[in-house]
């Protein structure tokens, strides 16, 4: 049987972990291979393939004699991934503050300066992006692949939840406040305040989620 080439199945896995990280497919969603299979002009075996990849990433379970099915983020793994996460980043921060130069900071300041006036006009979805940047700049500085791959793991995992804590009562207000703290530490080099603000920061996020969660404001389940 000819092997499916590599770059089909890859673009498929792409398309589908957009949809779901766009809610398009939102978590606990049956996903219909025969109708994405006709929508994408494609034969079962990429798109299973494709299935694959997502589900060793965390974002599909695959059910026998049901089909697969949109991963949901529960309490449970939100309070095992998070502090691992938070160590993580934390550690990025450090290794980020010890080796950023002038011209890094001085980018650094320029997104914050973005995530100020997002969060002044309470534009979310805007905030989160400059957000996301904020965190994947400090990760490239700290220049340590293995903590960059294991964290782009888990946050595939955590992005399926993530953005709703930001709609919970002043955790904007909250979360721009500990993002001032890290770059705070990392303009002034001191490492270790640059790490524990970190770790704050991811922590803080998490205590956001499961409030939501135990206030039935999001789709976790218990």
């Amino acid at each position: 049987m000819r092997a499916v080439p590599q770059s089909l199945h890859d673009d498929v896995a792409g398309r589908l972990r957009a949809r779901i990280f766009e809610g398009v497919l939102p978590a606990g969603a049956f996903i219909d291979e025969a109708a994405l299979c006709a929508e994408w002009a494609i034969s079962r075996t990429p798109l299973r393939e494709a299935l694959k990849v997502l589900a060793a990433e965390g974002l599909v379970r695959h059910e026998p004699r049901r089909g697969s099915f949109v991963s949901e983020v529960t309490e449970q793994d939100l309070g095992e991934i998070f502090p691992v996460i938070a160590m993580l980043e934390g550690r990025c921060a450090f290794e980020a503050t010890r080796k950023a130069s002038v011209a890094d900071v001085q980018a650094l300041e320029r997104l914050h300066d973005n995530l100020q006036a997002h969060a002044a006009a309470r534009r979310i979805t805007d905030y989160y992006a400059v957000n996301y940047s904020i965190h994947e700049a400090i990760i490239t500085l700290a220049d340590n692949r293995w903590l960059a791959q294991v964290i782009a793991d888990l946050r595939k995992i955590l992005k399926l939840a993530r953005l709703q804590q930001l709609h919970a009562p002043g955790r904007l207000e909250q979360s721009l406040a500990e993002h001032m703290a890290v770059f705070a530490a990392i303009r002034v080099g001191d490492a270790d305040a640059a790490e524990a603000a970190m770790r704050n920061h991811l922590m803080r996020q998490c205590d956001a989620l499961l409030e939501l969660a135990r206030h039935g404001k999001s789709r976790l389940t218990a």
